[in-house]
């Protein structure tokens, strides 16, 4: 519960003096917006913010020197990620005549920090909502996470111990909230999470040990990302607690996860996760297996700050906090692994059917997408556009990536989760080497072969714009006259529209056993 400050009185003479137009350059209008510890005034290209003068059980900004170590520290998180929106930090003084000023000569009476203001079109939150969060920037939205966290300061830590802080919290606050939240769903989230932290502990320590472990961004959700320059950046990072601040990266990028699954943009999720494991190298696929865990908590914590907030202000906002308890047990029992091969001649569309297939398998928010031509670039250090060589696809070449690729599928099925590889799988022994990756981590198998006439063929690899494959009509031509259809994958007919081809494979998977399509 918070509990107004003695400086609210003085705060208020601040709120009147921020609120006037006159105050401001040229007049402008001011709009005010309140959150819990904080007030923005929005004023023309400007906002600018102040800590509220309050106490929480989690967040102490009831003094002047709280409030201006807390607005520095907002600064100096935030500034290196997002240096077009944070500016600086400056007073709001009381001049000798008794008025305020801002960045005056008296004495400072409050701490300000000054933004660049920007649409609110542009936040992530809203352009989820409005529905033009596609592929592209779902990509960039996996890739903008990894570039964040690569910046950011490692930190010496035990990652099980994080986690078991986490769920000892929500534990304790739960116990309180069984009149808004179904006991049996608290009981069962407790064994289920507990379960599964005794089993990842191993792995989390080791993570923490290795260096996946930072002083990360803490509320990474969709509200706090804003399209600058048409990329995402995020802002708004927790300032106010280091602990909450210090994870496993992988348990920072589960809140954005886990939004945007409650927003039912499972295949934004799957693309940003796939996005961001390519960025990493691989050097994040172990840590898939914690995953689901990661996501749960989030979703828990979400659903303990949304039952909170209804006991206290008497909203309807309950019946969200019970559906983000029970994401979270969903979560918690994910289904085995498997392994799905989708390979095909160029230009039968087998990267946009995987797009779509992907998210429909597996563990949250569904198996891990591996494309040949995307690992290609990454490996060349290029960008996922930029044309290649013609030695990047020699012999040789070609197999380092399936290598690479292969490689990582089994790391990524030995974590729990699923994979989806897209290549084209024109070579007898990377068909082999795949199947057998599969024998290896002891999961399911399924393979298919997307096929098309030769027309159709050319003329979708003409039309392609942006894309990460450097094939043209001539690839698809030489490609036409050398293949053979692999007689023990399931041929499927690629010719139609892709939400065709999308409802074939899906059949296919369904009513297929596992154990008849894999070579062991």
């Amino acid at each position: 519960m918070g509990q107004t400050s003695k400086g609210a009185k003085t705060q208020d003479d601040v709120i009147a003096f921020l609120s006037c137009p006159n105050h401001h350059p040229g007049g402008a209008p001011v709009d005010m917006v309140e959150t819990h510890g904080a007030l923005i005034f929005l004023a023309g290209d400007v906002a600018l913010k102040i800590k509220r003068a309050v106490r929480y059980d989690y967040m102490d900004l009831s003094t002047l020197d709280l409030r201006e170590k807390m607005i520095r520290r907002e600064l100096e998180l935030n500034q290196p990620i997002a240096p077009d929106i944070y500016k600086g930090v400056f007073p709001v003084t009381r001049e000798a005549n008794g008025r305020l000023a801002l960045d005056g000569g008296g004495a400072p009476v409050e701490w300000v920090l000054r933004m660049r203001r920007f649409p609110a079109s542009d936040e992530l939150a809203v352009i989820a909502d409005e529905g033009r969060l596609n592929d592209v920037l779902a990509r960039d939205l996996g890739q903008s996470v990894f570039d964040y966290h690569v910046k950011t300061p490692r930190r010496t830590a035990d990652g099980a111990t994080l986690i078991t802080d986490i769920l000892d919290e929500l534990d304790r606050v739960f116990a309180d909230l069984i009149d808004l939240l179904d006991a049996a769903q608290i009981d069962r989230f407790h064994t289920q999470s507990r379960t599964a932290l005794a089993t990842l502990a191993p792995l989390l320590r080791q993570r923490g040990a290795d260096g996946h472990v930072r002083r990360c961004h803490g509320d990474l959700h969709l509200g706090n990302l804003v399209l600058l320059n048409g990329k995402p950046v995020p802002f708004d990072a927790l300032e106010f607690d280091e602990v909450l601040g210090t994870c496993d990266v992988l348990y920072d990028l589960a809140f954005l996860i886990m939004d945007l699954q409650h927003r039912a943009l499972g295949r934004a999720a799957n693309i940003a996760l796939s996005y961001y494991l390519l960025a990493a190298m691989g050097r994040e696929d172990d840590g898939l297996a914690a995953l689901p865990l990661f996501i749960a908590a989030r979703a828990a914590i979400r659903a303990m700050v949304l039952a909170q907030t209804a006991r206290a202000t008497g909203s309807s906002i309950a019946k969200d906090a019970v559906r983000y308890l029970a994401e979270a047990l969903a979560v918690l029992s994910p289904p085995e692994p498997a392994l799905v091969l989708i390979g095909g001649l160029s230009g039968s569309g087998k990267t946009t059917v995987a797009q779509d297939l992907a998210p429909r398998i597996g563990a949250a928010p569904g198996a891990v997408l591996l494309r040949s031509d995307t690992e290609r670039k990454a490996m060349q250090g290029t960008d996922q556009q930029s044309r290649l060589a013609a030695s990047a696809y020699s012999p040789e070449a070609r197999a380092a990536i399936y290598d690479r690729v292969i490689q990582r599928a089994e790391s990524i099925l030995r974590a729990g989760h699923s994979v989806l590889i897209d290549a084209t799988f024109l070579d007898n022994a990377d068909k082999e080497k795949a199947t057998a990756s599969a024998a290896r981590a002891h999961v399911a198998l399924h393979r298919f072969w997307l096929d098309a006439p030769l027309d159709i063929l050319i003329n979708r690899v003409t039309a392609r714009r942006g894309d990460a494959s450097d094939a043209d009509a001539d690839v698809v031509r030489a490609q036409y006259t050398s293949a053979t259809r692999p007689e023990d994958w399931r041929v499927i007919d690629a010719s139609g529209s892709i939400a065709q081809t999308v409802a074939l494979l899906r059949t296919e998977l369904q009513k297929t056993d596992a154990d008849t399509d894999q070579d062991q």
